[in-house]
Parts: C-alpha cells; structure tokens; sequence
C-alpha cells in the first residue's frame, strides 16, 4: 500500500500511552469503527495486523491486553463484528498472523479476569463453529495448540 498507514502510527502512540489514557481512548476509536465503511474498516484491520509485530512486546501487550478488556465490556454483536473481522483477514493472510508471538498473546489473554474471558471465548466460538471447513483448517494451522484447547475450538 502507497498510502500512509494511519491505523499502525495510531496503535504506536496507543500503546505508549498509560492505562488511564489508552483505555478511553481506544474505547473510543473502536467505538468508530463500527461507524466506518466496509473498505475503512479493512485497511484498519489490515493496517492494525501489520503494525502489532513492528512493536515492542511489551508495550503490544499492554495495548493488546487493554483491546480485550474493551471488547469484552462491549455488546456480544460489536464484539463478533469485531472478531469476524479480523478473523476473516487473518484466513485471507495467515501469514499475518504469524509474525506475531502467538504465545505471549495467548498469555495476555490468560492475564483477562473470568468474565472477560468468558465474553471473548464464547464470542469466538460463535465465530469459528460457524467457519467453513477449510477456514477452520487455515485458522486452526495459525493458532498455537494451548490457545485453541482454551478457547475450546
């Protein structure tokens, strides 16, 4: 892509914000999202996917921790729109998902209080249980097998 990629500069600044700050913020830019058109919301998740693995972990995983905990407060809809999306993109282009440490994300998400990951995981069940075959195929050969054994998929 030619064009200047604004959702990777804006997950930059987002993850060297402190928590008081990131939290309302990407809140709000997730609130946004839903109100964008199809080819915005695309090149945000394509854009977000290829701005992750250029961080450092340790402030990804802040960022990353505080998107989950955001989403999980969010409405069951909001938050299959959300995942869909980027599950959609991650089965186009695996290769994306790859370059990220999958374990260290999976930690993060361990990190979550029950309720939290309550939300996430049913959320996702609902998504991959309704994946054809061969997307499953694709996703599963992405996804460590600790992770898929916890989120039960």
């Amino acid at each position: 892509m030619s064009s200047p990629n604004y959702a990777g500069n804006i997950i930059v600044i987002l993850a060297n914000l402190p928590e008081f700050l990131r939290k309302p913020i990407l809140k709000k830019r997730l609130m946004e999202f839903f109100t964008m058109p199809a080819i915005e919301k695309a090149e945000l998740i394509n854009n977000a996917l290829s701005a992750g693995p250029t961080i450092s972990f340790d402030r990804f995983a802040k960022l990353f921790k505080t998107w989950l905990q955001v989403l999980a407060t969010m409405s069951e809809q909001q938050r299959t729109y959300m995942f869909s999306s980027y599950i959609e993109e991650i089965v186009t282009n695996p290769q994306k998902l790859i370059q990220f440490n999958l374990d260290g994300i999976f930690e993060i998400f361990m990190t979550l209080d029950q309720v939290q990951k309550y939300n996430i995981v049913n959320s996702i069940k609902k998504i991959v249980d309704n994946l054809d075959e061969h997307k499953k195929r694709k996703l599963f050969l992405t996804i460590p097998d600790s992770a898929r054994k916890e989120l039960g998929i």
